[in-house]
């Protein structure tokens, strides 16, 4: 996106306080899971995972909310009928690579940059604003993006999740078991099972610091968002200084998107 994405981020931000009077929905798609998140202006309100609802249920959801604008973001196929019935009764924002952001995006492919890492970006941008911030989103895969004080994203790294490590370990080997996601109480293994979880496990979670610490070299000081499905699982191992947990991470980016096109 070009221009002065501070000036812009900062010009939107004045009419947050206007648009606060609508109730917004972001709706997060994956594979296996749907999850919403509502909010008033910039606050969420309620998030909730809606895997099994239908339509007419999130229909009878956002009236009796007070919706306005939805965003939806889908890693999987985009399921029309359900977009045809949301767009009869609310403003739809469908988040893709075109999408203007309210940060400069300077990768290099943006066509091949995944919704989910731009929503993460832009979430990190809103709970924390005008700062260097990284973004280590640990789900399927661990994934590390930086935005700058400026509102520039440069770009991040992606690396192998902790079970794609453990399940790895077991299908390339004839012998090695698949073992449970579970940390050992000692960094030297005394079993199979322990030697792989310590590499799997507390080996990504040693990878994260290092890969922390090369990022707070260039951009200082550095705050760090950690977010995804095995965050938790990860937290009470990282010694990082400045370091933020968020869950709904994603929601928050996305709701920082609409408003932003709002």
């Amino acid at each position: 996106m070009a221009g002065k994405p501070g000036f812009l981020f900062a010009l939107y931000c004045t009419f947050a306080a206007h648009l606060a009077l609508f109730m917004n929905l972001a709706f997060d798609i994956g594979n296996t899971r749907r999850k919403i998140g509502l909010f008033n202006g910039s606050r969420l309100l309620e998030c909730k995972v809606v895997t099994d609802w239908t339509t007419d249920q999130l229909l009878a959801y956002c009236k009796q909310a007070g919706v306005r604008s939805i965003i939806l973001s889908t890693v999987a196929f985009p399921d029309k009928s359900l977009q045809a019935s949301l767009t009869q009764y609310f403003d739809i924002l469908e988040l893709t690579q075109e999408t203007p952001l309210p940060f400069e995006n300077q990768y290099s492919t943006p066509q091949t940059l995944g919704k989910d890492r731009l929503a993460a970006v832009a979430g990190a941008q809103a709970l924390l604003p005008r700062q260097h911030c990284l973004v280590v989103d640990c789900g399927t895969c661990i994934k590390y993006d930086v935005l700058t004080e400026k509102g520039e994203y440069p770009g991040g790294n992606i690396a192998p999740g902790v079970q794609m490590r453990a399940r790895a370990m077991h299908e390339f080997t004839a012998q090695l078991p698949e073992v449970a996601l579970q940390m050992p109480d000692d960094f030297i293994g005394n079993s199979t099972e322990t030697a792989l979880q310590n590499g799997a496990f507390l080996g990504a979670a040693l990878e994260i610091g290092s890969f922390v610490g090369l990022f707070e070299q260039r951009y200082s000081p550095l705050k760090v968002i950690l977010t995804g499905g095995d965050s938790s699982f990860l937290l009470p191992y990282l010694k990082i200084r400045h370091l933020t947990h968020e869950p709904d991470l994603t929601l928050y980016g996305l709701n920082n998107i609409l408003m932003f096109n709002s």
